[in-house]
């Protein structure tokens, strides 16, 4: 045990320094990509006056399609959710306000749904299926009113005043930008189609070259016309942002939205994956941007996506949203959401416990509660009851066939590794027990007590570094969370989430 005590020691001692090193403010005014750590693919922005709002593609997590707020563009806050009747894994949304109504629409396997809110708090509406398929819906007005979706087809749609149905046959207007044949791409791949009018013209951001693959596929394409139904002109500054090879930070960047600030300033909002951290999913990323004599945006030529970048207005950065939880409340906070369903009746709360009704016979199929990790190495751990037949535990879960943990039943320890598990130490726990992961960049260390204050660590430890969607597709990310299994229940509290921050 006196090893164990050691070791932890030096982890925290190098936990501290780290910290410190990266915590260290920046100038006032200056912020570092990325503005949303983690798993935060397919950003849609919206400015309503001076406050910013941004939603993701929420996939199989659910409640679904996080709003955030923000009255800077860098620090953000969770506002409320927007999707709570499971309809599938929902990709590439997009955020509108038209006529003093808030709207999302949003691809869904072979068609579109749309939901809609009398403000942006809510209540939101139950999706209304627009019954079109194609993907990646981007919205626009013309100078009359009319309203219309662009889909990654490089098609446009007539919508209803109401923004409810679809009123007309796609039409096929732009067939993006030329890739050149010796360009390293994953697919021609034409995605996330955002339009914006600016001057004379509306400008149409797509992505092409595939989502993932190599670092330098995905790209941003710009191109403009004077109506909002083409002809479309390719930007000549094309491609506005892509990695030049496969050593750059940020790899496979894509899917922009320009933006312009309350300040007049114009920016460009799209994500990337991490070089070294595939598995965090696609971060969402900003760079500035400047507009030509002749009317084409760009990024100026010192702006260095992976050094800090001045913003007129911007005071104190907050690193990320706080995943800590107590429980007491009586809910889980707005961090958590439940993997392949919406089922908020699994929850109850006990005096200053959370108690998650146990279910099915694996990680893989009990529907954890997960949370997105922020940083490249933490330390995570939990509290623990287990009753009944259930077995509770602190895991990391990718998808339903990559998934693993630390575990505990009513007696024992037990390790999951991709499936495979077993007791790793017997008869060691009273249905109470605490557990704990560290993971210092791609390889993760699992901990019990019983006490709270020694910690045992396992025989057992995890590398993840390629549990990612190139390696297992799916769009999905390493996420961190919570699982009841079995019949019974599992309750937790004292939820903690300590980043180690690298230079």
């Amino acid at each position: 045990m006196k090893k164990i005590v050691l070791h932890l020691f030096f982890v925290f001692f190098v936990v501290g320094l780290l910290a410190q090193q990266q915590f260290e403010k920046l100038p006032v005014g200056k912020f570092l990509n990325p503005v949303f750590a983690g798993d935060y693919p397919d950003p849609s922005i919206l400015r309503d006056g001076e406050e910013y709002y941004m939603v993701h593609s929420s996939f199989e997590y659910y409640p679904g399609l996080q709003i955030w707020h923000s009255a800077d563009l860098v620090n953000w806050k969770p506002l409320t959710t927007a999707l709570h009747k499971y309809v599938g894994s929902v990709w590439a949304p997009e955020l509108v306000r038209h006529k003093n109504r808030f709207y999302i629409y949003f691809p869904v396997e072979n068609t579109n749904y749309v939901v809609w809110a009398p403000s942006i708090n809510g209540p939101w509406s139950d999706p209304v299926d627009l019954k079109i398929g194609f993907i990646d819906p981007g919205h626009v007005t013309d100078e009359q009113g009319n309203r219309y979706l662009y889909f990654s087809s490089g098609a446009y749609v007539p919508l209803s005043d109401d923004g409810l149905s679809v009123i007309g046959e796609p039409k096929h207007v732009y067939d993006g930008w030329t890739i050149p044949r010796d360009w390293s791409i994953e697919c021609f791949c034409m995605e996330g189609p955002k339009l914006i009018k600016h001057g004379d013209y509306y400008y149409l951001t797509v992505a092409q070259g595939g989502t993932a693959g190599p670092a330098t596929g995905h790209m941003i394409i710009s191109a403009r016309s004077r109506s909002p139904f083409g002809p479309w002109e390719n930007s000549p500054y094309n491609p506005i942002v892509r990695a030049k090879d496969n050593r750059a930070q940020w790899c496979s960047v894509g899917h922009g939205t320009v933006l312009d600030d309350a300040q007049g300033k114009s920016w460009l909002v799209f994500h990337g994956y991490e070089n070294g951290y595939y598995n965090m999913g696609r971060q969402t990323l900003m760079l500035p941007i400047e507009w030509t004599r002749d009317g084409w945006y760009r990024i100026p030529e010192k702006v260095n996506l992976s050094r800090p970048i001045s913003k007129e207005g911007l005071q104190s950065i907050q690193m990320s949203y706080p995943l800590d939880d107590d429980f007491k409340s009586g809910e889980p906070g707005p961090q958590w959401k439940f993997f392949g369903e919406y089922n908020p009746a699994r929850i109850t709360h006990t005096g200053n416990w959370l108690e998650l009704k146990a279910q099915g016979n694996s990680i893989a199929n009990c529907s954890p509660l997960l949370c997105i990790p922020y940083a490249h190495s933490y330390i995570a751990d939990v509290e623990m009851e287990v009753s009944g037949n259930a077995i509770g535990g602190l895991v990391l879960f990718y998808n339903k066939q990559a998934s693993s943990g630390i575990l505990a039943d009513t007696t024992n320890i037990l390790t999951n590794l991709r499936g495979w598990q077993f007791v790793t130490a017997s008869k060691v726990v009273n249905r109470k027990v605490f557990l704990r992961l560290i993971k210092y960049e791609n390889t993760v260390d699992m901990y019990f007590s019983t006490n709270g204050d020694e910690w045992m660590k396992t025989e057992n430890s995890m590398e993840v570094s390629g549990l990612h969607h190139n390696v297992l597709s799916g769009f999905m990310s390493l996420r961190l969370g919570l699982c009841a299994i079995g019949q019974g229940g599992v309750r937790f509290r004292n939820f903690k989430y300590r980043p180690v921050h690298e230079k």
